[in-house]
């Protein structure tokens, strides 16, 4: 008997409770036999804490992300980042978690594949396959595509890390980003200031009549919730954060 699955896949809630709530209550709606986490879950947000506590709650599997990697060891952004702000926003959110939600972000795997039938496999990383800051896009060569995925490819192939949601074909399989859940960019920023868009982004893949599905989704937030949230905290990077819902 063929295993039939439909599982929603997040990725880089980055903090954001208001934004993980709205998506947690539109997978409900949807209804899914499990939720996935692509990583990146803690940082750079208002809401560390309570953003673990939702995701232990769903008892789901996550995979590990760069900032998640950020959180357990603290001089690692000095190797990909040198804007203070940002550092100072990492180690306080670290210093809002407890030792048991630390721990919990230390079980994150590297990344994993699900059946989702016989004859479909779903592969989840964060950036690629290999690294957790590759940035996988629609205009990715072909050629670096093959290099970045490797030879053991599934039907769907999904990451997160850029913050941009993504549907594409690529050698009869599908490469998939859910987007963000806590801060989806406008466009590729590449290091630059991005454009935070005030909606939540996360996917669903499953078998529907004994087709391969995917689907991507987009849930609506309130600006001012978002504003309010950033402008009462104490993160370092609060005004910046509140300016973009402004």
């Amino acid at each position: 008997m063929q295993v039939r699955r439909r599982i929603a896949l997040v990725s880089d809630i980055h903090g954001n409770a208001i934004a993980l709530r709205a998506v947690l209550r539109d997978i409900r709606r949807r209804g899914v036999d499990e939720v996935v986490c692509l990583g990146d879950v803690a940082t750079l947000g208002v809401a560390p804490a309570e953003v673990i506590d939702l995701l232990q709650g769903l008892r789901c599997r996550c995979v590990m992300g760069n900032h998640d990697e950020y959180l357990l060891g603290r001089e690692l952004i000095r190797a990909h980042c040198d804007v203070s702000e940002i550092i100072e926003s990492i180690d306080w959110c670290r210093s809002q978690l407890g030792s048991d939600q630390l721990a919990f972000v230390s079980k994150f795997e590297a990344g994993f594949e699900i059946e989702l039938s016989g004859a479909h496999r779903l592969r989840l990383f964060h950036g690629s396959p290999a690294s957790n800051t590759t940035n996988l896009l629609a205009d990715t060569p072909a050629a670096d595509l093959d290099r970045e995925l490797g030879a053991a490819q599934a039907s769907v192939m999904a990451g997160g890390h850029t913050h941009l949601q993504l549907l594409r074909s690529h050698r009869g399989a599908w490469l998939l980003n859910p987007g963000s859940v806590g801060a989806p960019f406008r466009e590729f920023c590449g290091g630059c200031s991005p454009t935070i868009l005030d909606h939540a982004e996360y996917a669903t893949v499953g078998i529907r009549d004994g087709h391969l599905a995917v689907s991507l989704h987009k849930v609506a937030l309130d600006r001012s919730e978002l504003r309010r949230a950033a402008s009462e905290s104490a993160l370092p990077m609060r005004a910046g954060l509140a300016a973009a819902y402004a």
